[in-house]
């Protein structure tokens, strides 16, 4: 095993970073910031907290956007070098750090190279637009007269500067607010943007480098672990500390209202603590009452909920008389984010200063809420952020943060790596939360859809840390004094939570979606890729497809029929063409072929998939062979790096479309192993055909939006294949064998 063997000063140069200063962020002297900055940059205008040279003829760029295996340093580096006019080998990447780094608060939403990525080209234009005056001062020219290359700016005569001649010239040459005073170059002029360049994170990873948060280690470090109460609601009565605290290695057990921890000199020895904690540890019998896994949607249905409109059309028009209405109902089951790597982190208190290693997507909003734990000062804390083994959304990162402050804290000088077991991780981090869906519509006498009645039942998505109004930490609604839980947020469409992608992409006279936000939350849920995106595309497409044999019409062609964004048909009429679709083909029992079309929370990327299935009627097994999917997400950065990730969103999607739920009785959390939550194999992946449609359009993200149609397709490629149409995600051979007796 690869271990990092470091001191703090240089844990996160060896992470491959460097050390920097960051400058505290500016705002315009108005106090409005322009709309025409991008989103990153608003507040965080200084142009050395972007980018800085170094001595060494290299560049250190900082963001504020993690690397989560999703290739984001890589794209943004390319970025970066492209505006500067910087070979890509010159370019350093600096992952979020709330010491020295821009803060830009989440990684989410397919948003980085939407924000992030706009706002290092505006500050790699404003960089070299600052260099080459300063060329054109020292030579006497216009600077229109100079040309730019590799970092070297080159005179009509011949005389020449590099970037760096000229900071050493001057010491404060790019250090101030970003003006905005140099343009971005135009897609048609890029080098280095729109290259598949190989991604800078992966050597490591693939060699077995040290790479990963678990993978760090410090002299003098300690190793913890957690004990979690056996389900949600049970209080600790006792425990028996002193034996604990006799067993080899052990140097401290923390007791602290329901949170219990404990740690030792060596990894295996805190292991062993737990166990012999969790085994005299006695808790209450009380529980929180869990949903009837059986009856999930009509279980969702029934909490309390707060209703609200999130789109209406043509409400005051009646609907025709002789229209013919249909409805169905859906769901989706609570999901895991089933990391690889169960959730990790490192804590350090010294000198009266905490630092937090952890694979956070929120480093600055999880600095926050553990300052605000600890009793400390947001300034007495550091949060940096370390690649961890697995997870698009909010999974244990943030937890186990608190937790290592917490035994750091009790351990004082000494650095504390925390690792939650695998029960931990399935039993307490946030999960996906369930979903129910009830769509209702009218076809006109032309078979085109007339009305359109959207309903959705969903906890919220978005209970991350750093929400006002509360902590949203595990541990810190267990300590003695405990602190209350954040407030559901409201988060308006189009971006939308449990609604995310309800309203629909198509063209409907009249409609209304209604979103039923539901406010008991019997588990803990939190955000998963996609947010509530993922269940309700699966229940558009789905009904869409109902429709359109209804109305008697080619599935492809009542979606064109229903679209007049041109984008949104192109992503439609490629994918199609590239899987050789044809109108009116029959499945035959056991193999069919679906289609489904999303805009990702519509105002995102384009992307439409065709999903071939086999279906196994004896064993209820289905298999996936391929899968087509054309996406348009505006300008490419890097076209091998974008398919990576659609065809990452791909995998998942059909592996929580055939396998993937959270399973319970009434009293507890039952799938809390790999045995009990099952994802797709090695073996059982689709061959995968990516069609990247080409525009110079602004970035719109590919972080996310090939989840939902996929498993929408795959749910319309079933029913084509076999005439019966299953509604609950996800299709386990039980259900299929149900459905088809």
């Amino acid at each position: 095993m690869s271990v990092m063997r470091l001191s703090r000063r240089h844990v996160t140069q060896s992470l491959g970073v460097v050390l920097a200063t960051f400058a505290l962020p500016s705002l315009p002297v108005s106090g409005q910031t322009p709309a025409n900055v991008p989103f990153s940059l608003r507040a965080n205008r200084r142009l050395e907290g972007w980018i800085r040279l170094e001595p060494d003829e290299t560049v250190t760029v900082f963001t504020g956007k993690a690397e989560l295996g999703q290739g984001i340093l890589t794209a943004l580096a390319q970025i970066a070098a492209e505006e500067l006019d910087v070979g890509f080998d010159k370019i350093r990447m600096v992952s979020v750090d709330t010491s020295r780094g821009p803060d830009e608060q989440y990684t989410f939403g397919s948003q980085s190279v939407e924000q992030g990525g706009g706002a290092i080209r505006a500050a790699g234009a404003e960089a070299r637009g600052i260099l080459v005056a300063a060329a054109a001062r020292r030579f006497g020219v216009r600077a229109e007269e100079l040309q730019v290359s590799n970092g070297t700016i080159v005179a009509a005569d011949g005389r020449r500067a590099t970037f760096w001649e000229l900071a050493r010239e001057s010491a404060g040459l790019l250090m101030g607010d970003i003006a905005l005073a140099t343009a971005p170059k135009k897609p048609g002029d890029y080098a280095i943007v729109g290259k598949s360049i190989n991604r800078i994170d992966l050597p490591g990873k693939l060699t077995g480098a040290p790479s990963y948060v678990q993978d760090i280690r410090l002299p003098g470090m300690v190793f913890a672990r957690v004990v979690r109460p056996p389900r949600y609601g049970a209080r600790l009565l006792a425990c028996d500390e002193a034996a604990v605290r006799a067993r080899p290695g052990v140097v401290a057990v923390i007791s602290d209202g329901n949170f219990l921890a404990v740690a030792a000199g060596r990894e295996e020895q805190a292991i062993a603590a737990r166990d012999a904690l969790a085994a005299s540890a006695h808790w209450s019998d009380d529980a929180v009452e869990l949903p009837d896994m059986a009856s999930l949607r009509t279980e969702l249905q029934k909490l309390r909920a707060e209703t609200i409109v999130v789109g209406t059309a043509g409400q005051s028009e009646p609907v025709p008389a002789q229209a013919r209405r249909m409805s169905a109902e859906y769901s989706r089951a609570y999901l895991s984010h089933a990391a690889i790597g169960p959730s990790c982190a490192v804590a350090w208190l010294k000198d009266g200063r905490m630092t937090v290693w952890s694979h956070t997507q929120g480093a600055f909003p999880l600095r926050g809420d553990l300052a605000k734990v600890l009793g400390m000062q947001n300034g007495e804390v550091d949060v940096v952020h370390v690649p961890g083994a697995g997870c698009y959304g909010h999974n244990g990162a943030d937890d186990v943060a608190l937790d290592a402050a917490l035994v750091a804290r009790a351990v004082p000088g000494a650095p504390v790596k925390l690792q939650w077991m695998r029960d931990d991780e399935f039993a307490w981090a946030p999960f996906g939360p369930g979903m129910a869906m009830k769509v209702e519509a009218a076809l006109g006498s032309d078979g085109k859809i007339v009305d359109w009645s959207y309903d959705v039942w969903s906890n919220s998505h978005a209970m991350r840390p750093g929400q006002a109004g509360g902590v949203n930490l595990l541990a810190a609604w267990d300590l003695k004094t405990p602190f209350v839980k954040s407030p559901v947020p409201h988060i308006p469409q189009p971006f939308g939570d449990g609604d995310r992608n309800a309203v629909p992409s198509y063209e409907l006279p009249r409609k209304e979606i209604r979103n039923h936000l539901l406010l008991d939350a019997p588990v803990r849920n939190g955000s998963f890729r996609t947010l509530g995106s993922h269940g309700n595309i699966f229940a558009i497409e789905s009904f869409m497809d109902e429709l359109a044999e209804a109305a008697g019409s080619d599935p492809l062609a009542f979606r064109l029929a229903h679209l007049r964004d041109p984008r949104a048909q192109a992503v439609l009429r490629v994918a199609a063409d590239k899987a050789g679709w044809a109108p009116g083909r029959k499945g035959d029992g056991q193999r069919g072929r679906g289609l489904a079309f999303c805009r990702y929370k519509s105002i995102g990327m384009y992307a439409a998939a065709v999903v071939d299935v086999e279906v196994d009627r004896k064993t209820g097994v289905i298999k996936v062979p391929r899968v087509v999917m054309a996406a348009d997400i505006g300008l490419v950065v890097n076209p091998d790096g974008a398919k990576n990730q659609l065809e990452g969103g791909i995998v998942q999607a059909v592996s929580l479309a055939l396998k993937e739920q959270v399973t319970f009785d009434r009293r507890q959390i039952t799938s809390r192993d790999w045995s009990g939550y099952s994802v797709l194999t090695f073996s059982e992946v689709p061959n995968i055909d990516i069609v990247l449609v080409q525009r110079s359009d602004p970035p719109l993200g590919a972080g996310e939006g090939s989840l939902p149609p996929t498993s929408a397709a795959l749910a319309n490629a079933f029913a084509h294949a076999t005439g019966r149409r299953l509604r609950e995600l996800p299709m386990t051979p039980e259900r299929v064998k149900a459905t088809l007796s």
